[in-house]
Formats: C-alpha cells, sequence, structure tokens
C-alpha cells in the first residue's frame, strides 16, 4: 500500500496544492506531485495580488472563500498573508462613476467596500500624486502574498498533515487507467496508484494527453512585470489599482456604464495594443512591484511570445507609474516575465477521461485569488459521489 492512494494530483503549483489541501481535508490519503524541486510556474510569477473585488459574481464567490481559507491557514502557519485591503483608483469622472456602480453591487452581495474621497485617498496612500487620483475604491477584507514564497510555506504546512505525501522531481510522463487504479509513471520508472488522479500542471499536460491538448480552447498570456530597489521610510499599503485596471477587470463589465465607457476609449493606444494596466504592490523588503502587460497567443503556439522582455513595454509601464505615484526610488532591480494559461471561451478547461483521470487548468489570472475557493468547490464535486476507499 505504500505508493497506493486515493488521489494523487499532477502539478504542485496553486491549482494543484489547494486540490491537496482539500482532498486532505476531507480525509483522504493524498500525494501531490511536483516536476521540479520546486514550484516555478505561473503561481510564483505574479503580483501576489488576492482582489475578489475584481472578479464577476461567479468567480467572487470562489475568492471570498479563498480568503477564508487563507486567513484559517495563516491563523496556523505564518504563509506570508498580509490584510491590508485593495483600493481601485479613479483617475477621472467615468471611472469614479464605475467605482460608484461597483460598490452598489457588493453591497448588494454583503461584500464590504468603502468609497474614497480625492482627499482620504490622498492621505492613505503617501505618494500618490493629486493631479491623478479623483477618487477611490476600498476593500478591507482582501490580502496580499509572497508569491515566491507562499506556495513554499503552504507545502510545508501541508507536509505536517500525516494524510499527504509530497513528492518533488517527480516528472510524470503517463497517467493511465489499470483495472481499478490510476497508474502514474515518472521519468526515472517510478509508479504511484491512485483511485483518483487530478492533473493540474498548466499547458503541460499535452505531454500527457496531446489529443486532449489539441482539442482544448486554451491561450497563453504573457505578462511583464517589475521589481523597484527597496524604498526608505515608505509604506504602500495593499494592492493598488489604477484606472486602467477599472476599465480592465472583470467586475466592471458588471456595472452599468462599462459598455458606453469602453466604447469611449481610443482603439490605438499603447495600453490596448500591450493589455497594460498599472498596479503597484509593496514587498516584505520594501521594494514595490509594477506593471502589468497582457500579450496572447494559442497554447500551441506559445512561441509566439516569444522569450525575451519587450524593453518598450516597461519603459511605457514605468513613465505611467510615474504619472501615478512619486515613488522614492524608480530603480529596477528585477524584471520579469509570467505565463498562464486560460480558456478562450470559458473560465476554466475541465475535462475527464474515463471517470478517474481529471484535468483541471487554464484558470488565467484568477489563479491566486480563486483557486483555494474553486478547488473546495471542485473536490466536493468530485468526492462526494462516492466513497473512495484505499
Amino acid at each position: 500500500m505504500e505508493n497506493k492512494y486515493d488521489v494523487i494530483i499532477v502539478g504542485g503549483g496553486i491549482v494543484g496544492t489547494f486540490h491537496a489541501y482539500h482532498a486532505q481535508e476531507m480525509g483522504l490519503k493524498v500525494c501531490l506531485v511536483e516536476k521540479d524541486a520546486h514550484p516555478q510556474g505561473a503561481t510564483t510569477q505574479n503580483f501576489g495580488q488576492v482582489v475578489p473585488s475584481g472578479m464577476n459574481t461567479k468567480w467572487q464567490k470562489y475568492g471570498r472563500e479563498s480568503l477564508g481559507i487563507y486567513k484559517e491557514i495563516q491563523s496556523q502557519f505564518d504563509i506570508s498573508i498580509r490584510q491590508n485591503g485593495t483600493v481601485y483608483l479613479a483617475s477621472n469622472e467615468e471611472e469614479e462613476q464605475l467605482l460608484v456602480e461597483l460598490r452598489a453591487i457588493n453591497n448588494s452581495n454583503d461584500y464590504p467596500s468603502q468609497m474614497l474621497t480625492k482627499k482620504e485617498c490622498l492621505e492613505r496612500y503617501p505618494g500618490l500624486k493629486k493631479e491623478y487620483v479623483k477618487a477611490g475604491l476600498f476593500f478591507p477584507e482582501e490580502v496580499t502574498v509572497e508569491p515566491r514564497t507562499m506556495i513554499h510555506r503552504l507545502q510545508e504546512f501541508l507536509k505536517e498533515a500525516k494524510r499527504l505525501t509530497l513528492k518533488m522531481g517527480f516528472n510524470v510522463v503517463s497517467c493511465e487507467q489499470n483495472g481499478e487504479w490510476v497508474e502514474v509513471k515518472s521519468a526515472t520508472g517510478q509508479s504511484l496508484w491512485a483511485k483518483k488522479v487530478i492533473v493540474c500542471n498548466g499547458n503541460d499536460f499535452k505531454n500527457l494527453f496531446p489529443e486532449a491538448f489539441a482539442n482544448s480552447d486554451l491561450e497563453v498570456s504573457k505578462l511583464q512585470m517589475m521589481q523597484t530597489k527597496p524604498q526608505n521610510n515608505f509604506e504602500l499599503k495593499g494592492s493598488i489599482l489604477s484606472g486602467w485596471s477599472i476599465r480592465r477587470y472583470e467586475a466592471f463589465h458588471e456595472c452599468p456604464s462599462y459598455a458606453k465607457v469602453k466604447q469611449n476609449e481610443p482603439e490605438d493606444s499603447p495600453q490596448k495594443k500591450w493589455g497594460v494596466h498599472i498596479l503597484f504592490k509593496q514587498a516584505m523588503d520594501g521594494s514595490v512591484i509594477l506593471g502589468d502587460s497582457h500579450q496572447y497567443a494559442d497554447a500551441a503556439q506559445i512561441e509566439d511570445l516569444g522569450y525575451d522582455l519587450d524593453m518598450d513595454i516597461d519603459h511605457f509601464m514605468l513613465e505611467e507609474a510615474k504619472k501615478i505615484f512619486d515613488l522614492p526610488t524608480y530603480q529596477i532591480q528585477r524584471r520579469w516575465y509570467g505565463m498562464y494559461s486560460q480558456c478562450k471561451n470559458g473560465d476554466v478547461f475541465l475535462k475527464t477521461l474515463g471517470e478517474n483521470i481529471h484535468i483541471v487548468t487554464g484558470i488565467g489570472g484568477k489563479g491566486m485569488t480563486g483557486s483555494a475557493g474553486f478547488a473546495k468547490q471542485h473536490c466536493a464535486t468530485l468526492f462526494n459521489t462516492h466513497k473512495i476507499n484505499s
């Protein structure tokens, strides 16, 4: 029975790790396998903003569930959660109207938020330029995480549970039903067995199930981000989202004024060309992370996005950020890009092969905010209908 489990989760990113967390919470014998020594994908290459306020109604429910899960784990084990809230900063009357409408929607959903006057925004956020801001909308429940450390700490927390096995450097090369068990085999020839397997390894699943991948509607987004050098004697709390975020995030699509606001936008602007909206978040070392951009390609043509950073995009984002905040320094210590897969025509890619192999990927930019809540619901769906015995 040593290599036999109720469920094997393939992929140690945020989606896979939270599936493992919830399966373990249900009392199942769980094995989480990851091909690298540490997770290195989209989970570690993002802002670390947990912002249910930016999601549509369906995913905001998952995001709010995630907030509760993050905070509960943080109360037991430090996974870098900080509850400093999220603010959206409107730069004109159109964006302010969208904030008013979003607040009304969230009031009806019993999700607390607070409108901020221009003066209140300037008092709360040092360095914010008075020429930029007109009003703000603040969500006090929302949190930030340190993405490069959070996933490792979360897995450390899970390893302390008796029913979870974590295998790093386990590169899965085949996953096949064999009688009543599913066999998961590594590149080194090691085999594990489970009653169910959940594959959460991003677009890498194309190597395991090329036909399912070929028939998917997955695309890949490439996002560029930057990190300043530490800011001396300067504190910027929580997640800071600008007017372009208001014009981009899904939550605002549900606002009555949204369609008209979008119609008034110029079609040939650099922010539309590169999918830019300006975000700020201060890391624990005092540096400020800012960005980001969005460029898209079919998942099968990921190479079209290139493997370099586009300095024109970075320069544009820096100049726009300087119009919003006066930071003590805009010297950049690190630049990078992240890649995540998403569905063109849906909000997450779900595919079941046979009865006991389940592919879950393409969660897009919703991963850090929505994965914990979504995985809880998905595990309940997968395991509630019939009892699994080891």
